[in-house]
């Protein structure tokens, strides 16, 4: 351990190794990263189905495979790992204070800081089911640690509440270790994660999936019995008479991510009241000179690889912060969220950028659209782009790319917006 280094990151998952070793590759020479856990690899440990590295290898991996190509780099080139130890406290300074049983309660210094916590799954408590308090009501991320980890089935009969990517995942793979999944239930009246998860976990195996349903109560004292599933109408409230009694010993809760962000809330970093992650810029920099955050601590993405290249971005930006080679913006854009988009990242960014590369904007839609659709980033006065895909939906990320050519009309822009919408609608 060295009391100082130029770049530290806080988390060894895939935005975490990924901003380690471009950092490194960018010119840092004492980068560390920081993980609570008792390996690298993050959530990506217990994603044993496949699915990940399409983009990023061009290869169909499991999740620990993913990871371990990871971990290996970094080793590689020389990146410093620090396992099982908690980060208590990040200052505007960038000094750390940090909490190990083998260490005890110490600090160091970094130049610059790469927030790469990643993020948690919603509770019971959060979404407010009314009921007893049973065993056999478990979030599907630890249902999933149970299985394909500890080796341990949480139960026999399931229900799930929430059609998250994890929930669904889970209904596949509870199902083939012998588990019958009665339902998915979902409150919206579209499906919340990937439409691939949806035909290979619930369709190709059966699991009916009811839209505009929720969960009225938990049934059971001592362990779950059966759960009451509702109706509810565009304002999620329970429609009368249509109140079902599903016999079960399990309910799983797949309903959303947050990012975990009580670091970048003591720290003084401005979070954004929508996806709950940091307001960043281009380079994925925060309000904090010298702070960075990337990942599914910014906002959840649909993909691990492009979790990895928002790592390789913020990376990248951290290590020229440590050399002081990172220019500070002249001017500041904001980038807005307009029609029918729920958020945009970044949420700023600097127009000289601009001209020496591409800038990504990634966001989420607000209500899906099953046509024709146009993405479109304007000015005050002006389209800048406009591109169009066959629809859009809240589950899948949408990215719009601005390119050197834009500058200009970007230069001259007070504010950005992107807007999303039918074709129709044009």
């Amino acid at each position: 351990m060295k009391e100082s280094y130029d770049v530290v990151v806080i988390g060894a998952g895939p935005a975490g190794l990924a901003s380690a070793i471009e950092a490194k590759k960018s010119g840092a020479d004492k980068v560390l990263v920081i993980e609570r856990d008792r390996e690298p690899g993050g959530i990506l440990l217990q994603c044993i189905h496949n699915g990940f590295g399409l983009h990023t290898f061009k290869e169909d991996l499991p999740g620990p495979a993913y990871a371990q190509r990871f971990i290996d780099e970094a080793a590689s080139v020389g990146v410093d790992l620090l396992l099982d130890t908690m980060v208590m406290e990040v200052s505007e300074e960038r000094q750390l204070w940090l909490s190990s049983a083998s260490k005890g309660y110490f600090s160091l210094d970094a130049k610059a800081v790469v927030l790469a916590m990643g993020c948690r799954e919603r509770t019971r408590a959060q979404i407010r089911i009314p009921g007893m308090r049973p065993s056999g009501v478990f979030t599907a991320g630890t249902a999933q640690r149970w299985v394909n980890v500890e080796g341990y089935m949480p139960g026999k009969r399931f229900v799930i509440l929430g059609s998250g990517d994890i929930g669904m995942i889970m209904a596949r793979r509870l199902t083939l270790e012998g588990a019958k999944v009665e339902s998915v239930l979902e409150v919206q009246n579209y499906l919340s994660g990937l439409m691939r998860n949806y035909v290979q976990c619930l369709e190709d195996w059966n699991v009916p999936l009811h839209l505009r349903h929720t969960v009225k109560r938990v049934i059971g004292k001592n362990r779950v019995e059966a759960v009451e599933a509702v109706a509810v109408d565009e304002k999620w409230q329970f429609i009368p008479g249509t109140e079902r009694i599903i016999p079960c010993d399990t309910l799983l809760l797949s309903v959303g991510l947050i990012p975990e962000n009580e670091l970048s809330k003591k720290a003084g970093v401005r979070l954004d009241p929508i996806t709950g992650g940091p307001v960043v810029d281009q380079n994925f920099q925060t309000n904090l000179a010298g702070v960075f955050a990337a990942g599914n601590v910014v906002h959840v993405y649909d993909l691990v690889d492009y979790v990895s290249e928002a790592g390789d971005q913020a990376g990248k930006a951290a290590a020229l912060f440590a050399q002081s080679l990172l220019t500070p913006a002249k001017k500041t854009i904001p980038v807005k969220a307009g029609k029918n988009v729920r958020y945009v990242v970044p949420h700023t960014l600097d127009p000289l950028a601009l001209e020496k590369e591409d800038i990504v904007l990634q966001c989420r839609v607000s209500q899906p659209i099953e046509e024709d659709v146009w993405f479109e980033v304007r000015n005050e006065t002006q389209s800048i782009v406009r591109r169009s895909d066959r629809y859009a939906r809240p589950g899948e990320m949408v990215s719009v790319k601005l390119t050197p050519s834009m500058f200009a009309d970007v230069m001259q822009a007070d504010a950005l917006t992107l807007d999303i919408y039918a074709k129709s609608e044009a």
